[in-house]
C-alpha cells in the first residue's frame, strides 16, 4: 500500500504564556481564563472576514515540541497506557493538534483568544469555526475517559522534546 507525502506551511504562530508542556492545561476547557493571540502572516487577514461573529474556532497546528509518536502512551489524564488513536497526545505520527478556543476579539491580523492550551511558537495550519449545529453530538460515549484514575488540569512533561 502506497501513502501519500504532504507538506503544510504555517499561516500563522501561537503567542502564548506557555513555553514548555509542564504546567500547560491539557484541554482547552480545564483552564478558561488563560489569554493568548494566534498572530497569522498578514496575507491571510482576508480570510477573517465574518470570522468575528463565531464565539470559539478550532485552531488545527502542528505540535512542534512533541516527542516521536509511541503506539501507546499514558495520557495526561490517566496513569494506564492506551492506543495512542484513543488519546488525544500531542506525540504522534503526524503531531498535528486541535484546539477549540474562545475568540474575543480580531484587531488586523491578531486574534485574541481566550480558553488557551497551546505553547508559545506553535504553528498554526488552519483555523475553523465552531458550529454547535456541526460539531455538538448529543448520544456520545468516552471510552477509557469516563474511568479514568486520574483527573488532572496540567500536563506534565511527558510527551516534551
Amino acid at each position: 500500500m502506497e501513502f501519500s507525502q504532504f507538506n503544510y506551511q504555517a499561516i500563522g504562530v501561537v503567542r502564548s504564556p506557555f513555553t514548555q508542556q509542564a504546567g500547560t492545561p491539557v484541554q482547552p476547557s480545564h483552564d478558561n481564563a488563560t489569554q493568548g493571540i494566534i498572530e497569522l502572516a498578514p496575507q491571510f487577514v482576508p480570510a477573517l472576514q465574518d470570522l468575528e461573529g463565531f464565539s470559539h474556532i478550532w485552531i488545527l497546528c502542528h505540535m512542534h515540541q512533541a516527542n516521536s509518536a509511541n503506539l501507546t502512551v499514558t495520557p495526561y489524564l490517566d496513569n494506564k497506557p492506551h492506543g495512542l488513536f484513543a488519546t488525544r497526545a500531542p506525540s504522534r505520527p503526524n503531531p498535528i493538534g486541535m484546539s477549540l478556543l474562545r475568540l474575543s476579539k480580531i484587531e488586523g491580523n491578531l486574534l485574541h483568544v481566550f480558553e488557551l492550551d497551546l505553547l508559545d511558537g506553535t504553528p498554526v495550519l488552519d483555523i475553523k469555526p465552531f458550529v454547535a449545529q456541526f460539531d455538538q453530538r448529543t448520544e456520545t460515549k468516552n471510552g477509557w475517559f469516563d474511568t479514568a484514575s486520574t483527573q488532572v488540569s496540567h500536563a506534565d512533561d511527558r510527551f516534551a522534546q
